[in-house]
């Protein structure tokens, strides 16, 4: 990976807290705040810097919104966990359903299959097989008896 090509990665940290700060509208001690709350944890240059990645500042952004909607930063930091939670489920609700939608697929296939091959077998017989079955479906015992009993 070139150097010029980590810019493309959401989780590079790539804005010094004073570039964050200014990307954000915020003051730079908001943002040392949260990082003592640990509520976001920016990573560290060899010189200690505080060095934040875009899906940090997307995270600050939204708790930002929180806390200017009124929110405590543990509400705030607990409604974003929610939110993700949420998010995430529907992800994978989506794919259950997509998994669902390939195996009812798989399965009409399965059974077409089945019947082209069922189908071949008996009139490869003569159709005997589909003659006997019609039989038995047409005389049942129960039927004699619900019969007899209307008489």
């Amino acid at each position: 990976m070139s150097e010029l090509s980590k810019l493309d990665d959401p989780d590079y940290p790539a804005y010094t807290i004073g570039q964050a700060a200014e990307l954000l509208s915020v003051q730079q001690a908001f943002l040392r705040s949260l990082d003592t709350a640990d509520v976001v944890s920016p990573y560290r240059s060899a010189g200690g810097h505080r060095r934040y990645s875009r899906r940090q500042l997307e995270l600050v952004s939204r708790l930002r919104e929180q806390l200017d909607n009124g929110h405590t930063l543990s509400a705030a930091s607990h409604i974003l966990d929610l939110e993700n939670e949420l998010a995430a489920t529907r992800d994978d609700l989506a794919e259950a359903r997509s998994d669902l939608q390939a195996a009812r697929q798989e399965i009409s296939d399965l059974r077409a299959q089945l019947a082209r091959v069922t189908g071949q077998a008996g009139q490869e017989s003569g159709g005997e097989a589909s003659a006997g079955s019609e039989d038995a479906a047409e005389h049942r015992p129960d039927d004699e008896e619900e019969e007899e009993g209307r008489r």
